[in-house]
């Protein structure tokens, strides 16, 4: 057991004030001997100074926080290791479609990936997740955790709208850094969500090659794109110098030698639809240690402090008339 403020503890000497202090009744007596012995309200006496005195250590060791010793447990279930790399360029700001459909405007790609990501998150409860947003550069989100309000919250930061530059480089590299700070268990993934590609250099193509040795990671790519935009699935050939960014990063990707997958959204629905496929492919034996923290006494400690604040008004409301 320990305390979270023990400079608190320092206030303990006060529940020996309730003996210290004496009683001033409310009539005085010239002779002692016309008052009769009553050895039931000095126990009663007593024992509200004994009430008094536990109230006031309740109260202390709550304020110093006082909690029992954590302890880990091994988790065990189906799940993975991932990482989302969320693009946090402004045109994420912007609705799927670039005009209003059947009158009504389309959603917003951001809102779309929060609420969708969200909902992923809550069905994988085994899962252990990290968070990258990127945009000029990577931007730390959440390290690889199951702390799923930090998770939450990461999410919610990594989906609001920042620059208008797609980085993609930075955040996968920023990503695979995640991973070398836990052990490994179960399947490994980064799924990275963007609504642009960006032209990787031939320096960061290397490195993210080198990063990816060994690491035995799945790729996902997302592309959340507008009907205009060219697909990465397109049939048309094109000039190896001249490549669309979006065709040279897919064509990139799939010459690492890793798993990998990419996916076009067009909509909410054709986004939900990918996260679903990745949430059947990437479901294997997970293990790891949780850390369960003690047991806080603070909220148990204030109830009885109440309890016996209650107790020594009912007292002080009970008389006895002879």
């Amino acid at each position: 057991m320990h305390s979270l403020s023990p400079w608190f503890l320092l206030l303990l000497p006060v529940i020996a004030v309730p003996f210290l202090l004496t009683s001033r009744h409310a009539q005085a007596y010239s002779w002692l001997e016309m008052v009769p012995d009553d050895p039931f309200s000095e126990r009663i006496h007593l024992l509200v100074k004994a009430a008094t005195s536990l109230m006031l250590l309740c109260l202390v060791l709550a304020l110093a926080g006082l909690q029992g010793d954590s302890h880990q447990e091994k988790k065990i279930g189906k799940g993975a290791q991932s990482v989302f790399v969320i693009d946090r360029s402004v045109s994420m700001d912007h609705p799927f479609a670039g005009q209003s459909v059947g009158g009504r405007a389309a959603e917003i790609k951001s809102a779309a990936a929060r609420r969708l990501i969200t909902a992923f998150i809550d069905s994988r409860p085994d899962d252990m997740m990290g968070v990258v947003g990127f945009t000029n550069s990577a931007l730390y989100g959440m390290k690889i955790t199951t702390n799923r309000d930090g998770i939450h919250a990461a999410i919610q930061a990594a989906t609001g709208p920042a620059i208008n530059q797609t980085n993609i480089g930075a955040g996968i590299t920023h990503a695979v850094t995640l991973f070398e700070q836990i052990p490994s268990t179960g399947s490994r993934a980064i799924v990275l969500l963007s609504d642009g590609a960006g032209k990787l250099s031939p320096r960061v193509k290397y490195q993210i090659r080198k990063q990816l040795v060994g690491k035995k990671l799945n790729l996902y790519w997302i592309v959340l794109r507008e009907p205009d935009d060219i697909s990465i699935f397109t049939q048309n050939s094109y000039d190896d110098d001249h490549l669309p960014e979006a065709i040279a990063l897919d064509r990139f990707f799939q010459s690492l030698n890793i798993k990998y997958k990419a996916f076009e959204a067009d909509n909410a629905t054709a986004l939900e639809s990918a996260l679903r496929e990745i949430d059947a492919k990437e479901k294997n034996l997970i293990q790891y240690d949780i850390m369960i923290p003690g047991h806080d006494y603070a909220r148990d400690l204030i109830i009885v402090a109440l309890l016996l604040g209650l107790a020594l008004l009912l007292i002080k409301q009970i008389k006895v008339y002879e």
